[in-house]
């Protein structure tokens, strides 16, 4: 087993590694095979700087989360619920605009686990929707589209769980003006970041988890979970 998850993590990072463009990292702990775990998840992206002119992006998230174990050492991770935007449309001016939809997808891998010490790589992958604008008789649409790759390192302290990792992300701020449809990238020259974050055990059902993002991001994010 240990042949096949090696051989299914390097062909999914090299699928995802190049365009694996700030998404949670979710953390270490994963579901068992065939269990569930969900949870409520607050994320605020205090900033993520565009390219060229474009300045800067921020977005305040709220999901509910689903986690699935396919097996022992692979789940996937599902969220939905709402967000906003706070970005330049790259005509100059900023927009705000108003929560409304959003959901995003993901899994993660086990890669090593041995006594306290686990590595999980995980794929994560976030689209906000929120209320489309209208000023001056202009009308403004935007999506924020976030893609993340990460690699994290715990030590399982038993009621603490810290862990820390690398990442490569990427997040794009999408806006039509009057149907026109324009894509602002995020910085390139700051695609790699650091997580860092712990799991604190409630009891043996129950934990939150919270965790920042630095470098290519700045943002936080806190959830409470639950396994069945």
């Amino acid at each position: 087993m240990r042949l096949s998850k090696a051989v299914f993590s390097l062909i999914v990072f090299m699928l995802f590694a190049s365009q694996a463009y700030a998404a949670p990292a979710y953390g270490t702990k994963m579901p068992e095979k065939f269990k569930l775990a969900i949870g409520g998840q607050s994320q605020h992206v205090i900033s993520r700087e565009l390219e060229g002119p474009n300045g800067k992006m921020e977005s305040l998230q709220h999901f509910f989360l689903i986690s699935f174990g396919l097996t022992d050492w692979l789940s996937v991770d599902l969220k939905g619920g709402a967000g906003n935007i706070e970005a330049e449309n790259g005509a100059g001016f900023d927009l705000d605009y108003n929560t409304f939809v959003g959901g995003g997808y993901g899994f993660r891998i086990k890669i090593f686990e041995k006594e306290k010490w686990k590595s999980v790589l995980g794929f994560q992958h976030i689209s906000i929707h929120p209320y489309t604008r209208n000023i001056d008789n202009e009308k403004y649409k935007s999506v924020l589209d976030d893609w993340q790759g990460s690699l994290l390192v715990s030590y399982d302290l038993d009621k603490f769980t810290p862990y820390v990792g690398a990442k490569l992300s990427r997040m794009d701020y999408i806006f039509w003006e009057n149907g026109e449809r324009n894509r602002i990238k995020s910085e390139n020259s700051k695609s790699l970041g650091v997580v860092a974050g712990f799991d604190l055990n409630i009891n043996e059902k129950n934990w939150i988890n919270i965790e920042g993002q630095l470098l290519d991001v700045t943002a936080v994010a806190v959830s409470i979970n639950h396994a069945f």
